[in-house]
């Protein structure tokens, strides 16, 4: 039963509160000033304050303040005089929930009263998931609980405290980055910076600017000095994510720094000494690419003093669940709901799929699901998953339709491959928009895009 205090000096309006809330089943106390609102809150924490604002001595700002002091959570609705609403303002800055207006409607009262409660509640919840998410190790939060996830944080907390080179080897959405960041996390180095470069992200053209930085002046554009990736890392973690599509010429540079532990800025005289950790990922198998002349044999062998490779999230079925209720808590906070869980048609479902994206997919799907869902669990149809070309078996065309098209008609391959991605597209946005019952908004931010661009696909793909 939820105990509310009644502060106010007025007898006959402390009796028409204490019957209106009693009547809905609260447990009333009722004083007359400041003093003794203040002494009854240090006896017994009440769950709602209603407070008078005018009152003798202490008037109600004052008595506001110490409650706050006492329990900076306590709900607090003010009851003021009729129009006072610079007074209202005034309190709900200084951290009221709401106030009343004096005469006030019966129902409006408890109306407000419950709003407050549902305030208090979901702001608990939050807490509460807080708590979890911190709580829980990081490795269970997010990799997962098998075998073969367990092998490797044993693997992580192995190498971490040494400063030897790791690779780590994984498909798309694995978790590669997460375990580089895990390695620096249980090292020595974890109070310093963890420095993530992707590889195949940067033009071959500014690989060298990128990770050795240059002296203004050194080439045109350079109006200033840059400290480079080298350099923003000393003394604690470089990680270069798909190391694969690193220039050949840019690999022998890494492997210099590597060995000498100094480099020079582009334009730069004087050698910088550094002390860095190298930790590397790629999706391919860099031994084959060393046999292909793709990679340098001595940085490949530099590089592999102790290599981690991940698994599919397809071959580690027993995470599915686990992860999945994690990005759920997670979508949770982020988005504002309550969802309590998923459905077991739901989870049989996410089981029979072969997650090509893994564990980034599992997220974007968990994710999507949570904003889609309108009951307190997910149901299968909140979950759609980015299916393969290979799986996906939308069009009435065959293969021979295709090849009939380019023999006969004169078709490029880029015309099938373009008509082709066009109609998994429409279908794709299609498959949405009845989703989300036809609300362009929720459909645009559930695809990742503005509504602009998605009435411009609308238009272009001839989506009514």
């Amino acid at each position: 039963m939820e105990y509310i205090l009644v502060v106010d000096d007025n007898q006959n309006m402390q009796f028409i509160l204490s019957n209106i809330l009693g009547e809905r089943g609260y447990e009333v106390d009722c004083v007359g000033n400041g003093n003794e609102a203040i002494q009854k809150a240090k006896e017994r924490i009440p769950d709602l304050v209603l407070l008078d604002i005018r009152l003798p001595g202490r008037n109600g700002f004052e008595v506001l303040q110490q409650l706050k002091e006492l329990d900076q959570n306590i709900l607090v609705i003010m009851i003021t005089a009729y129009g006072d609403l610079k007074s209202a303002v005034k309190a709900i800055k200084m951290g009221a929930y709401d106030y009343v207006s004096k005469p006030f409607d019966n129902e409006e009262l408890i109306l407000t009263i419950k709003r407050a409660w549902q305030t208090r509640n979901l702001s608990r919840e939050v807490e509460i998931l807080k708590k979890q998410l911190q709580n829980e190790s990081a490795d269970q939060k997010v990799m997962g609980t098998s075998q073969q996830i367990t092998r490797i944080i044993k693997q992580v907390k192995l190498v971490a405290p040494t400063n030897i080179s790791v690779i780590i080897e994984g498909k798309s959405g694995t978790g590669k980055e997460v375990i580089a960041s895990m390695i620096h996390q249980f090292s020595n180095r974890a109070a310093q910076p963890f420095i993530a470069v992707d590889c195949g992200a940067i033009p071959e053209t500014l690989v060298e600017s990128e990770l050795m930085g240059y002296e203004k002046g050194a080439f045109t554009g350079a109006e200033g000095t840059k400290k480079g990736n080298f350099e923003l890392a000393d003394g604690g973690t470089l990680f270069l994510d798909e190391i694969s599509n690193l220039p050949l010429a840019a690999q022998a540079k890494l492997l210099r720094v590597i060995q000498e532990r100094q480099f020079r800025r582009i334009g730069g005289v004087k050698p910088i000494n550094i002390d860095i950790r190298i930790i590397v990922a790629t999706n391919l198998n860099l031994s084959t690419m060393v046999n292909e002349g793709k990679f340098r044999d001595d940085l490949f062998h530099r590089l592999s003093e102790f290599k981690i490779t991940l698994p599919l999230l397809k071959d580690r079925e027993e995470d599915i669940a686990v992860l999945a209720q994690q990005f759920l808590l997670e979508a949770n906070l982020e988005l504002g709901k309550q969802i309590r869980g998923f459905t077991p048609e739901a989870l049989k479902k996410m089981l029979a799929y072969e997650w090509p994206g893994n564990i980034r997919e599992l997220k974007q799907a968990v994710t999507r699901a949570v904003l889609l869902a309108e009951d307190e669990f997910i149901v299968p149809d909140n979950l759609y998953f980015e299916t393969s070309l290979s799986q996906h078996q939308p069009f009435q065309k065959n293969i021979q339709d295709y090849l009939e098209q380019i023999i006969d008609q004169g078709a490029s391959l880029s015309d099938i491959i373009n008509e082709l991605n066009s109609k998994i597209e429409k279908e794709i946005i299609q498959k949405i928009l009845a989703e989300v019952r036809f609300n362009k908004s929720r459909a645009a931010k559930v695809l990742g895009i503005d509504r602009n661009t998605l009435y411009a696909k609308m238009k272009n793909l001839d989506i009514e």
